[in-house]
């Protein structure tokens, strides 16, 4: 008999021992398996009620149906939804109820959610729910909420905590320069807010006390450290007198004037400067000392002729340059000197631009005399003042509205007679319309275009016939054109009797001018008007009025070299003045007729009393 080899008896029985092992490990695999199976369907428990430990919005609902939980929490918060709920914002305290801002959780949705966090297929809802009945399951409701209501709130509750941040600043008391600290501001975080104002009211439970609503601290962007070096150099600079130096001239400022010139950082400027109202003052009079204005060349003329008034140059106070200087000089402890800047400033107009305009002659002149009130003249002198000096460029228009302006009280005008319509009534500025007139005929001798003439609306004798014009602001309005090549200028003057207005330029003209007759083209209209104290039948003529009329003027215009330039006429109608009669109305009281039966009375007998 064969004995077995050693070699080989060793490795047969690790095979064996291996495959007992796994069988073991199986078997307790699915005892596992089988136990965990088990106890899943142990504690699965029925689908239609809620896990044990579920809560929602912390009000436990386990073992209980959907539809019962979500009666349950309903009927809790409503016990609840009229109850305020305190809150603290800042230093204020604020309460509000879901009720008054719309807040309603959703029971149902969040009773749903907390089914499917303890369903499942058997064993798996069993293990969920051992898992819910250990650590717990809490769902929060979706909320709804009235955004009216809600931003309402949070604008109440922002007003009163919304606080800006100050900046620091500096401070002038006389010649003291004090450091105003900074102050933190606060600010509402409102959407921070909302979600906890929102979520608190959604409770069904409500929290003793007050929440707190978060609240973020500002701070303002210049603190009382950053602006140390200011300070220092303010007090530097009001701590002696400043020398302001010009070309020939020196001004001391003092120390007191100094203080009042520098512009303290404040409201978050960090930076000290010379400027304000007090400092713009200081700079007008000081320009008014070392300054003058320029002087546009002007005209004179002298009856006929015209001479040019030569222009002038100006100084200037260079005002930034020269604030800068004083700030340099006031915040040195030494050499506190500052130099001035004058710069010298060119007028608008210069003399060889005058000569250039070809102003030289008068080309006409015409006047017109006062009458009327005293109110009256004072408006034709203000008119002709107004318009004095007015220049008109080659092709441009002179409109008389724009020369005087608009006729106001607070210019000086004054109440006075005018006619509106056929009508005469007072306005400010009446007697404007002849001054109108007085630059009408002037143009209309010098031959210059008339592009817009309105005549009055009743003849008065006392202008040239066919050649008044009346003006009314805005709307009327008398123009005409410079068709010549230089440049005119009109001039106004109030004389002692009169106004007259000249226009010079560089351009002769002739002019030719005739006039037709004033003709009556209707009957004169009649007003009547019922007079009770006049007795019937009797008239009397209280205005004896005038006929409608209408005239022309011509006008022939020749160039200095005798060529004709233009021939017009100009058709003028006229209303007629209304004829007002008073037509009487009384009438005149019946005579007592005699009584048959009274007994008759001899001549020269006394009538017998008798008693009723």
């Amino acid at each position: 008999m064969r004995a077995e080899s050693p070699l080989f008896a060793p490795r047969s029985r690790d095979r064996r021992r291996t495959r007992s092992t796994a069988v073991v490990l199986t078997a307790a695999a699915a005892v596992v398996a089988v136990v965990a199976l088990l106890v899943g369907l142990a504690f699965a428990g029925s689908r239609s009620e809620l896990a044990s430990g579920t809560e929602v919005a912390g009000v436990d609902v386990g073992g209980l149906t959907k539809r019962e939980a979500i009666a349950r929490l309903d009927a809790l918060f409503e016990q609840h939804s009229d109850d305020p709920v305190a809150f603290v914002a800042g230093t204020g305290s604020y309460s509000f109820a879901a009720n008054q801002l719309g807040v309603q959780p959703d029971w149902s949705g969040a009773v749903a959610a907390a089914g499917r966090a303890g369903d499942g297929f058997g064993p798996l809802r069993g293990f969920r729910r051992i898992r819910a009945r250990v650590f717990g399951a809490e769902v929060l409701p979706r909320l709804a909420v009235s955004n009216a209501a809600l931003e309402y709130a949070l604008d109440q509750i922002d007003h009163d905590v919304n606080r800006s941040p100050q900046s620091a600043a500096l401070e002038r008391r006389g010649l003291r320069i004090r450091v105003v600290p900074e102050q933190a501001g606060r600010r509402l975080d409102r959407d921070a807010a909302a979600e906890v104002v929102v979520r608190a009211l959604g409770q069904v439970e409500r929290a003793p006390g007050a929440t707190a609503l978060p609240v973020k601290v500002t701070r303002p962007p210049v603190s009382a450290e950053m602006l140390a070096g200011a300070a220092e150099r303010a007090r530097v600079a009001v701590s002696a007198p400043v020398v302001l130096k010009a070309s020939q001239r020196s001004f001391r400022v003092p120390r007191r004037r100094v203080a009042e010139l520098l512009s303290l950082p404040s409201g978050g400027a960090t930076k000290l400067a010379v400027g304000g109202p007090a400092a713009d003052a200081y700079f007008r009079t000081l320009s008014e000392n070392i300054g003058r204005p320029p002087r546009d060349a002007s005209f004179a003329v002298y009856g006929e002729s015209v001479q040019v008034v030569p222009a002038r140059d100006g100084l200037e106070l260079n005002v930034p340059q020269t604030a800068r200087a004083i700030l340099r000089a006031a915040t040195r402890p030494t050499n506190r000197v500052a130099r001035l800047t004058v710069a010298r400033v060119l007028p608008e107009r210069t003399t060889a631009e005058a000569l250039a305009m070809g102003i030289d002659t008068r080309m006409a002149s015409y006047k017109t005399y006062y009458s009327g009130t005293a109110d009256r003249i004072t408006n034709l002198q203000l008119g002709v003042r107004a318009l004095d000096g007015t220049l008109v460029a080659p092709g441009s228009t002179f409109s008389l509205n724009d020369a005087i302006g608009e006729r106001t009280v607070e210019r000086g005008f004054r109440i006075a007679p005018v006619i509106i319509g056929n009508e005469y009534a007072e306005e400010v500025g009446g007697g404007t319309s002849q001054v109108a007139t007085t630059a009408f005929n002037a143009a209309w001798e010098a031959g210059l275009e008339i592009t817009e003439r309105n005549p009055h609306s009743l003849y008065i004798s006392r202008y040239q016939l066919g050649r008044d014009a009346t003006v009314y602001w805005p709307s009327l309005d008398l123009k005409f054109l410079n068709d010549t090549d230089t440049w005119v200028l009109v001039k106004g003057f109030a004389e002692g009797d009169g106004i007259s207005i000249a226009i010079y330029g560089g351009e002769s003209r002739r002019v030719e001018s005739s006039a037709t007759p004033l003709v009556v083209t209707g009957p004169v209209p009649v007003e009547r008007v019922k007079d009770p104290a006049l007795a019937r039948g009797k008239r009397v003529v209280e205005e004896e009025g005038s006929a409608p009329t209408k005239t022309s003027a011509t006008r022939k215009v020749y160039s200095a070299d005798g060529a004709l330039i233009r021939s017009e006429t100009w058709s003028t109608s006229y209303d007629g003045e209304e004829r007002v009669v008073r037509v009487g109305t009384k009438v005149a009281p019946k005579k007592a007729k005699p009584d048959p039966k009274a007994p008759a009375v001899e001549p020269g007998a006394t009538p017998t009393k008798t008693q009723p």
